[in-house]
């Protein structure tokens, strides 16, 4: 293949989709309820609770919207609450619930068995270009 047909936009959402739906296959396997991105947000507010909607659109770089329907799906199955901000009427911090603690847990335990899935068959050179291509990724398009 040339530079010009290799299809590199297709290679990278591709894998992204197969890796989403295999992630979303083991977490129900395991009996989890939330998806990757929901347990992202409830690792955030399990090591520092009480995030802004802004605040965790920032970090996990998803935009308001998007992150609005991830927290109310947390809200519904009781593992966040969105409570009212004390310095500012219009915004609400979010927090995480024992319940969602307890499952972030073990949605981090399904999570970190298929990180080393991934590392298995790779050299650990191999794994590290892989990163530095993925890093240039987010330099490249942030």
């Amino acid at each position: 293949m040339t530079a010009s047909n290799d299809r590199l936009i297709f290679l990278v959402f591709t894998a992204q989709q197969q890796l989403r739906n295999y992630l979303k296959r083991r977490l129900a396997d395991e009996g989890v309820r939330i998806t990757a991105a929901q347990a992202a947000i409830l690792f955030i507010l399990g090591g520092s609770n009480g995030q802004t909607m802004s605040e965790l659109s920032q970090a996990l770089l998803v935009d308001n919207s998007t992150l609005t329907g991830m927290i109310d799906r947390l809200e519904r199955m009781g593992f966040a609450t969105r409570v009212a901000h004390p310095g500012d009427r219009r915004a609400y911090r979010i927090e995480v619930s024992p319940e969602g603690l307890s499952e972030a847990r073990k949605a981090k335990k399904v999570l970190q068995e298929v990180n080393e899935e991934i590392r298995r068959d790779f050299s650990p050179g191999e794994m590290e270009s892989f990163k530095r291509v993925l890093r240039a990724f987010f330099n490249k398009f942030h």
